[in-house]
């Protein structure tokens, strides 16, 4: 199948093409999908788009009158898309189900050390030659209280990354998650959870 893939950017093209493994005809544009770019996917029966594309009405109306028929989106979110118009002109879109969940929580973690440790200031600090400490004191995250907002696959990862730490562990979701249960975290009221919380972090899924 012949593919258009809007947005492209050089990791885009590497993923994409070693995923794909020669299977179907992909072609590249840096532009992204608007009203003006619509046009260049005539004779295409398929797009790859991302999130800042736009999937109006009139867009998808044109990918439609130009032959496209399904739309791959390299995103879990769907915001940008009108889902009715495509519906009415039978046009299948199709999502990323899930991002990986431990690569969200373990870039979580790894902001929570830059912020804790102050890398970011050290970083810039030392680029400049200077070596000084002032002011570059941080924090052991060892013994503080996380609360962690959702506890669904990124929160129960956070929640294991985090225990290795030795942090104690507060959450709320509306449902509890049996492997954050046995991983010793202890689920309070929301209101709770901000008040005794050291550091507060809200995942994604």
């Amino acid at each position: 199948m012949k593919v258009l893939v809007y947005g492209a950017r050089p990791y885009d093209k590497e993923f994409l093409n070693a995923a794909n493994q020669k299977k179907h005809e992909l072609h590249f544009i840096e532009a992204r999908l608007e009203e003006s770019t619509a046009v260049l996917a005539r004779q295409y029966p398929s797009v790859c788009c991302f999130v800042d594309d736009i999937l109006s009405k009139k867009v998808i109306k044109q990918l439609s009158d130009g032959g496209t028929r399904l739309v791959a989106l390299r995103a879990t979110g769907f915001n940008n898309v009108d889902l009715k118009a495509a519906e009415e002109l039978g046009m299948t879109i199709m999502r990323v189900s899930q991002y990986s969940p431990y690569a969200v929580a373990e870039f979580a973690v790894g902001m929570m050390l830059a912020l804790s440790r102050k890398i970011h200031r050290a970083y810039n600090r030392v680029r400049e030659g200077n070596f000084l400490l002032h002011g570059l004191i941080g924090f052991e995250l060892h013994g503080k209280t996380v609360g962690i907002i959702g506890t669904g696959k990124i929160g129960s990862v956070l929640a294991r990354i985090l225990q290795g730490f030795g942090c104690l562990l507060l959450a709320y979701d509306v449902t509890k998650n049996p492997e954050c249960i046995d991983l010793g975290v202890r689920y309070v009221p929301l209101k709770e959870l901000l008040s005794k919380a050291d550091i507060v972090l809200r995942p994604a899924i």
